[in-house]
């Protein structure tokens, strides 16, 4: 290599000029080997299409990956509408709003919690959100794409007293039957269960599986453990993420009973993956949004902590988690309400 010109002095980054040329990059891949993370990147970086973002949903389709999540001012503003990003030779396209809530005959409605899921066998990816002011009074709404993302279907309202899943993905239970992890919040927050055997034309639901004044939990998510049952794990208002049981395929559950895991009351995700072994995401705290973390675990019972994810100061909320068919695990979450952050990560190595 040749000798530097003594006479023309390199320009030196300071620690601050290199934090900020190191944010300009687009779409920031690292890797932890320690960890079992092969790639970390923001889904976009430079040119944000909104102020703020959150909720994000992530799933496989034929063609590749999609992800979703709410974009706008600020959540619960009018102007907030469902993002979507593909992810096409490896790389994630410029987001595009594919539903908002411009309504024909009355004020424009926030959209909430998008949750993808591609319906098998060539069936459609289904994109159910919910639309309306606020939690406690907003319904579910689906689109559908046949293109695997590209294109989208009108919107249609699900019908009175159905949500859809209400941030986490559907389990499917065999033949058409879909199980979709569901709550309220409009007298006090209950979980329940809802099931389409019909790709979301008609439904059914549990009734409410705790007192809501017992933890207020909402937000479930599935783990189907073969032979040994159902369990979800819940958001609550307790400091604890807590759990129920199913034995006859989703049909009745047992009461709500607190894990050790804590909980800031913040959205939660988690993955049965093909070796048998349950993930969690999820913030190890009683009291942030910050540490995120893994916990791994054999039987959905006894849980091990896995890598810390993010443990900077900040927001880092509302994960997603899927295996893909290659084995390996995609998370995407909530990066300080600025940016989507998606990871990928060899299971083998957690």
């Amino acid at each position: 290599s040749p000798k530097p010109n003594r006479s023309s002095p390199v320009p030196r980054l300071t620690p601050l000029l290199l934090a900020f040329t190191l944010l300009a990059l687009p779409r920031l891949s690292l890797a932890d080997p320690a960890n079992g993370i092969l790639t970390q990147e923001f889904i976009y970086d430079a040119n944000p299409p909104t102020p703020s973002c959150h909720a994000s949903t992530i799933e496989q389709t034929p063609d590749g990956l999609v992800a979703a999540w709410f974009g706008g001012t600020r959540e619960r503003a009018p102007d907030v509408g469902i993002w979507v990003s593909l992810h096409r030779q490896g790389k994630w396209s410029a987001p595009v709003e594919v539903a908002n809530g411009v309504q024909p005959d009355a004020p424009r409605l926030p959209c909430w919690n998008p949750v993808l899921f591609q319906q098998p066998n060539g069936g459609p990816l289904q994109l159910f959100y919910k639309l309306g002011p606020t939690p406690h009074n907003w319904w579910g709404m689906l689109i559908e794409s046949t293109d695997c993302g590209k294109t989208w279907s009108k919107p249609r309202r699900l019908r009175d007293g159905i949500l859809g899943p209400i941030k986490n993905k559907p389990v499917p239970l065999g033949g058409n039957t879909l199980l979709c992890p569901s709550s309220l919040e409009e007298h006090g927050r209950s979980v329940h269960l809802e099931r389409t055997t019909d790709q979301g034309k008609t439904w059914t639901k549990t009734p409410p599986l705790d007192d809501p004044n017992a933890f207020g939990a909402i937000q479930p998510t599935i783990l189907d453990h073969g032979p040994a049952g159902l369990q979800i794990l819940c958001r609550s208002k307790q400091k604890q993420i807590v759990e129920s049981w199913s034995h006859d395929a989703g049909k009745t559950w047992s009461p709500l009973a607190a894990t050790k895991l804590p909980n800031p009351d913040s959205g939660i995700d988690a993955v049965q993956l093909n070796d048998g072994r349950s993930v969690l995401v999820y913030n190890d705290t009683t009291a942030h949004r910050t540490p995120l973390n893994l916990a791994l675990s054999p039987d959905g019972k006894t849980w091990a902590p896995g890598p810390v994810l993010e443990s900077a100061p900040g927001e880092y909320s509302y994960p997603a988690i899927i295996q893909s068919d290659d084995g390996l695990l995609h998370i995407t979450y909530t990066w300080k309400r600025q940016r989507i952050k998606h990871l990928v990560l060899d299971p083998s190595k957690l």
